[in-house]
């Protein structure tokens, strides 16, 4: 009696003992070992490629099995090869991440050209930032203010990578809804090639994010070699306070209209990081607890601030949400947003 009482009392103590150790699955062993990529859409020195570098040193020790990070490059088309390939041609393994332009999503909506992605079936890890959108111009342009700018007597060049890019949708919403005078020149391969090409005197300047325009173009806005002249953000920037937002020159409601839909809503999602459809969902879901992990890291929150970029990320959940009624906007708008996004 007393031997099967002390035999019962073991069997339960080991029971016990193997509930209280941690759990181990698969997708903890997977990644030992392994390599994740980063394909960015755009040129190495842009802020898409600087935000990705500083989150791939410090994302891994966040994942199980500590797998390394790599950035890749793979520029064309506004990033758009980089949003097609991800969805088309990338393994839907958990170990290749993409970053490309948020605006092609738009494009995708608006029936856009060159799109092969349905973006409601990407899963989306995170966001680490809402853009916040200005133009920037050189000193050399003569616009020093919103009022220059509307009264200048030729087009102001703005750089552009492709449709459906911040530089180039927001240079033409401005256009249309404000009347600014601009002539937008696209084709190049990322914000690092627009700023050189201003700086060559071959443009004046571009629209897009402080984000990255205030880290990549630091010393030329320090000496004032650049300056910021506009907002395209629903409310000031704490640190361009001074600075006057685009929305405030809409003359009519539909302008109005058109520079929320066409540019303040577009700003939560611009900088997305995917995985490709059919991603194993338990991948997904550590992908998405890392890289919200990473992002309030104490190490990787100093070399952000010493880099001078902004964190506020977005859990993906919530930008699937968002991309999701992009698909059920009101038909007029879209109609216009589409005539001018598109043209």
């Amino acid at each position: 009696m007393k031997l099967r009482f002390w035999l019962s009392l073991a069997i339960l103590a080991a029971i016990v003992c193997l509930t209280a150790l941690p759990t181990h699955s698969a997708t903890d062993d997977f990644y030992r070992g392994k390599t994740i990529r980063i394909i960015v859409g755009f040129a190495a020195g842009g802020g898409f490629d600087t935000y990705s570098r500083v989150i791939g040193r410090h994302m891994g020790k966040f994942i199980p099995g500590h797998p390394g990070f790599i950035v890749e490059n793979m520029t064309g088309a506004g990033s758009l090869i980089t949003a097609n390939h991800v969805y088309k041609v990338a393994k839907p393994d958990g170990l290749t991440i993409g970053h490309f332009i948020g605006g092609l999503i738009m494009q995708q909506v608006m029936g856009g050209s060159g799109i092969e992605f349905d973006a409601r079936k990407f899963a989306t890890i995170g966001v680490p930032v809402k853009e916040n959108v200005v133009c920037a111009l050189r000193k050399e342009s003569g616009i020093t203010s919103v009022e220059s700018w509307l009264a200048a007597k030729t087009p102001v060049k703005l750089g552009g990578t492709a449709p459906g890019s911040t530089t180039d949708d927001v240079a033409k919403v401005l256009k249309e809804a404000l009347g600014l005078p601009i002539q937008l020149v696209s084709g190049y391969k990322g914000t690092a090639d627009i700023r050189l090409a201003a700086d060559s005197g071959e443009l004046a300047g571009g629209c897009w994010a402080w984000e990255s325009i205030k880290v990549t173009w630091r010393k030329a806005l320090e000496t004032k070699e650049v300056n910021v002249v506009l907002q395209a953000v629903p409310k000031p920037h704490p640190e361009l306070t001074s600075i006057p937002l685009a929305i405030n020159y809409a003359k009519t409601d539909d302008a109005k209209k058109l520079v929320d839909a066409g540019i303040h809503d577009m700003q939560i999602f611009t900088r997305p990081y995917v995985l490709p459809p059919g991603t194993p969902k338990d991948r997904v879901q550590l992908l998405r607890k890392a890289f919200l992990d990473a992002l309030k890291d104490k190490d990787f929150l100093a070399e952000a601030e010493k880099s001078k970029l902004d964190v506020d990320p977005i859990p993906g959940e919530q930008v699937e949400k968002i991309i999701d009624g992009l698909f059920k906007q009101e038909p007029a708008l879209l109609a216009k947003l589409k005539q001018i996004l598109t043209k």
